[in-house]
């Protein structure tokens, strides 16, 4: 992966993120934190789960090794998640347009929440965070539609399509 490629890929998962964000603007308070039974139980479950993901992998790009991901309960209602996300996206997405290719390519170790340690070359984990996104946000698609709330397409050749019209 080149840094352009990478700037692009985040480009996409911020893109994707907020459109999520806003379809669930949709939802009252009630349906938001409603038990579903998907991976995470609730729309906000899931969403508080990739901010808190997206806010682990930063802190182990920069060195960092938490222990924990954020409590979701910390959000009671969509407005509080969004802004705790949107500062924590901008630096995310600071970072990432500061990388180099020998950023890109060094290994990085870092400790999981479960695994023990591991190291990887660092463009693998820059991947790996947008498409754990990706997985993500197609659940939460399906939680707004069994709310009755309109889906809205995060696929990526629908950000590529809608950064060629200017949209």
């Amino acid at each position: 992966m080149t840094p352009e490629e990478v700037v692009l890929l985040y480009d996409y998962n911020s893109w994707a993120n907020r459109r999520l964000l806003d379809a669930s603007s949709a939802l009252s308070t009630e349906q938001f934190i409603q038990p579903l039974g998907s991976s995470f139980s609730s729309v906000r479950d899931t969403l508080a789960h990739i901010c808190g993901a997206e806010w682990l992998w930063m802190e182990r790009f920069q060195g960092g090794s938490p222990s924990a991901l954020l409590e979701v309960s910390q959000f009671p209602d969509l407005a509080s998640l969004r802004a705790h996300w949107t500062p924590q996206e901008q630096s995310l997405r600071t970072f990432v347009g500061t990388l180099t290719q020998q950023h890109i390519n060094g290994v990085m170790k870092y400790q999981t929440l479960k695994f023990g340690e591991y190291q990887n070359p660092m463009w693998q984990s820059l991947q790996h965070l947008v498409n754990h996104g990706s997985y993500h946000r197609g659940q939460i698609t399906t939680m707004l539609r069994q709310h009755g709330a309109q889906s809205v397409l995060t696929d990526l050749i629908h950000f590529y399509r809608a950064a060629s019209a200017g949209a």
